[in-house]
């Protein structure tokens, strides 16, 4: 059986057919749009993680240093004002590029800056190294120094004990003159300082003369016994005299060689007085015995500085010690500072 088709109906399958057509195209229409708005949103997501990100890269340049904290504000400003996203892709593109060659930069900076902590670093090993050989090598000297000081403490109380004794030596002159004080108590008078016996020359001799008035020669004879008796008659004093000096001194009137030979006359003058003692003969003293004339080189002062002429006029009778000098030069080392 046939049928004839019939007009109406190819119409018809063509209309189904554009509909069809159109309803597929609409469909990869809705498609796309919703590929589009995936994207969109997708894109919108990855941009609001770059942004993240990039405020995290912010925050930390930030805490670097100043520069990166004016780019942080740059960009802060940028983003509000950029209203595509194409422009703020551009601009952050352009500033992290030049965050990336500030941070290059300051690689190398960083780089430099450890390559010279370790130059530092090393030299640093050296000097400790050569710190601890020196504390090694200053132990060894502390040890040897603490030798060295026990050896040297030892020598200290050595020589202070010899010190004491050589103190003990040089003292004599101390102790003959406390000795000379003891002996004769009140009735002479002798100097403190060196133990010297002191007559006036007004009292022995005449102006300008050198002849021993008669009614001196009493009293030089009774005083000169009992100090002489003094050294002599102690062991302790006896044992350390070296000589008995007579000496003649005057004042500043008149030239030296004139007062010094009238200073020896006088000092010769009372020696030989002293040498007709049968005392010095009985005690064998002349051979200790010498004279000498000083001329106005020792002086006596008053207490304003002014010369004391009657003073200064005098003869003196006085000790000294055997080997006095030596005692002398070691009492001055001893008390040196």
């Amino acid at each position: 059986m046939i049928f004839k088709k019939n007009k109406n109906d190819d119409i018809t399958n063509f209309w189904i057919s554009y509909a069809d057509l159109m309803a597929g195209l609409l469909f990869v229409f809705i498609l796309l749009i919703g590929a589009i708005v995936t994207k969109s949103i997708i894109l919108k997501h990855n941009l609001v993680s770059s942004e993240s990100s990039l405020q995290k890269k912010k925050s930390a340049l930030d805490l670097k240093n100043d520069e990166i904290q004016d780019l942080k504000a740059m960009l802060f400003k940028r983003n509000t004002q950029l209203s595509s996203f194409s422009n703020k892709i551009v601009i952050l593109q352009s500033v992290i590029n030049d965050v990336n060659a500030s941070l290059l930069e300051k690689q190398k900076s960083l780089d430099d800056y450890k390559g010279k902590v370790l130059v530092l670093s090393n030299e640093l090993n050296d000097k400790k190294s050569a710190i601890k050989l020196k504390d090694e090598q200053l132990l060894k000297l502390l040890d040897t120094l603490g030798e060295k000081e026990t050896r040297y403490d030892r020598l200290v109380a050595q020589m202070q004990k010899t010190k004491e004794k050589i103190k003990n030596l040089t003292g004599i002159r101390i102790r003959v003159i406390a000795e000379l004080k003891k002996i004769l108590g009140s009735k002479i008078e002798i100097n403190p300082k060196n133990g010297s016996l002191r007559f006036s020359s007004n009292i022995l001799f005449d102006k300008g003369k050198a002849v021993l008035k008669e009614n001196s020669k009493k009293q030089l004879k009774k005083v000169f016994i009992e100090y002489v008796g003094a050294l002599l008659g102690n062991k302790d004093i006896k044992d350390h005299i070296n000589k008995i000096i007579i000496e003649g001194h005057t004042d500043s009137d008149g030239g030296f060689l004139y007062n010094l030979e009238l200073s020896q006359k006088r000092a010769y003058e009372v020696m030989n007085y002293l040498l007709s003692l049968n005392f010095v003969k009985k005690h064998h003293i002349r051979s200790l015995m010498i004279a000498s004339g000083r001329s106005y080189l020792d002086p006596i002062y008053n207490k304003d500085g002014t010369e004391n002429k009657d003073a200064s006029r005098r003869i003196e009778i006085k000790f000294s010690l055997k080997n006095q000098n030596a005692m002398k030069e070691i009492e001055r080392i001893l008390d040196a500072k």
